[in-house]
């Protein structure tokens, strides 16, 4: 049964996976770098750090540490600009965590910093709703290694063990990712899988092991969910 569900953040909350692609093309630009959009949904999963160290790789380019911390913190100042009017969060996404954590715990698992993840899901006013976050800073190695999913779970059960409840197993989790490396990754952490297709294919989610695959979390219910994956 369904105790705990841990979210995607990038592509499954805020629906910014574009923006962050726009941000990082003009970011590298000014670097020399040549970004495509392939670029992109080849890098989903790593971390800021991992990402531009891909690009600067795919290119034969030489990167400093200092050009790193550049490219990155550009890349914040382009994205915050974009989001600053309106917050670009999915349909039906809002609804969905503030219903569904009045049942069971939340958690978000993103390869984003934890500060950009406080950023949105404070202006969403969502930032109660979530037991618990695993950021970049969190994991030693990016999506599609299990590390960051196991991590959450080793929070989750942390909050269980103050107040004498019973941990968690991996199983009773379900991760809801966007990504083919998010969805490898909740898998090998033991824990169920819902994909959204926000970024990718239908047939990409399959294809990494996705149980179940949606358009919309708008579409789904606390019955729905336990319907869908208690009994499989």
């Amino acid at each position: 049964m369904i105790q705990a569900i841990l979210f995607d953040f990038n592509g499954v909350i805020i629906d910014d996976e574009p923006l962050h692609m726009k941000a990082y093309t003009e970011a590298l630009a000014a670097e020399g770098v040549t970004f495509t959009e392939k670029d992109y949904h080849d890098s989903l999963g790593m971390d800021d750090v991992t990402f531009v160290h891909a690009a600067f790789g795919r290119v034969g380019k030489e990167l400093t540490d200092e050009t790193v911390r550049a490219v990155i913190e550009r890349e914040l100042e382009l994205h915050r600009q974009m989001i600053s009017e309106e917050l670009p969060l999915f349909p039906g996404v809002v609804t969905f965590v503030k219903t569904f954590s009045r049942s069971c715990p939340l958690g978000v698992v993103s390869m984003a910093r934890r500060a950009e993840v406080d950023y949105v899901l404070e202006r969403a006013a969502l930032d109660r709703a979530f037991s618990v976050i695993v950021s970049a800073e969190d994991a030693h190695t990016c999506k599609p290694d299990p590390c960051c999913y196991q991590r959450a779970l080793e929070k989750l059960n942390e909050r269980r063990s103050m107040a004498h409840v019973l941990p968690l197993q991996a199983v009773e989790c379900l991760v809801i990712e966007d990504s083919p490396p998010g969805i490898q990754a909740g898998r090998t952490a033991g824990m169920r899988t819902l994909g959204v297709t926000n970024t990718v294919s239908e047939s990409a989610l399959r294809a990494a092991g996705a149980e179940v695959v949606t358009k919309s979390l708008a579409d789904w219910t606390i019955d729905a969910v336990h319907h869908v994956y208690n009994k499989r």
